[in-house]
């Protein structure tokens, strides 16, 4: 049956015999388990998967977002992971806007975010803000001024959660923030680099 309460919804079988899958010419049979779940997709979707900044200027630190959606009817929870192939690098060169380390006394690492507000640190990062659904930003980005670099994957940092849940959803969705700022010494040209989303079922 189905039922629904003032704190949750739950389906339930009972009395079942013989439960299992059941196969036969041109039939299937699911009998006495919550079968009707491992027929829903895991599907994951990015709003925008080119970011584009236009043209930089030192202390602007312009903002671009994307959205990260989650259907995962099919599992019990979810984890999304990400991480960039190397820090947004010139194209055919050597010159790179470094991964922001935050504000001078609150510093922040791949792993942890810290504020980063003032218009003369530099470099690039991002942070997560919760749109809907039972989803969860990691616990680090406290505050909207709060961002933290991508996991580089050309030094060896493992890609690190930037989405998770514990329950099956229907929708869930986050907003990515990305961040820039150069200083006035940056290199011309074109820089970029891509950043990988790692979404994971878990059960």
């Amino acid at each position: 049956g189905y039922a629904t309460g003032a704190n949750g919804k739950l389906t339930m079988t009972a009395g079942e015999t013989a439960p299992g899958l059941y196969s036969g010419s041109g039939f299937k049979v699911r009998a006495g388990f919550q079968y009707i779940y491992s027929l829903q997709l895991f599907a994951f979707s990015i709003s925008n998967r080119i970011i584009d900044f236009g043209t930089l200027y030192s202390g602007s630190a312009p903002t671009r977002t994307n959205f990260l959606t989650i259907t995962n009817r099919s599992a019990g929870g979810y984890n999304v992971t990400a991480f960039e192939n190397h820090p947004l690098q010139v194209l055919g060169g050597s010159s790179i806007i470094p991964n922001v380390a935050c504000d001078p006394g609150t510093p922040c690492t791949y792993t942890s975010a810290n504020v980063w507000q003032s218009l003369t640190t530099y470099g690039f990062g991002f942070r997560c803000d919760l749109i809907n659904g039972p989803t969860h930003c990691p616990s680090d980005f406290v505050t909207s001024s709060y961002f933290r670099p991508f996991a580089d994957n050309s030094a060896g940092q493992a890609a690190q959660q930037v989405m998770y849940g514990n329950v099956a959803t229907q929708s869930a969705q986050v907003q990515i923030t990305y961040k820039v700022n150069i200083s006035a010494s940056q290199a011309a040209g074109n820089y970029n680099n891509v950043i990988t989303y790692i979404a994971t079922p878990t059960f």
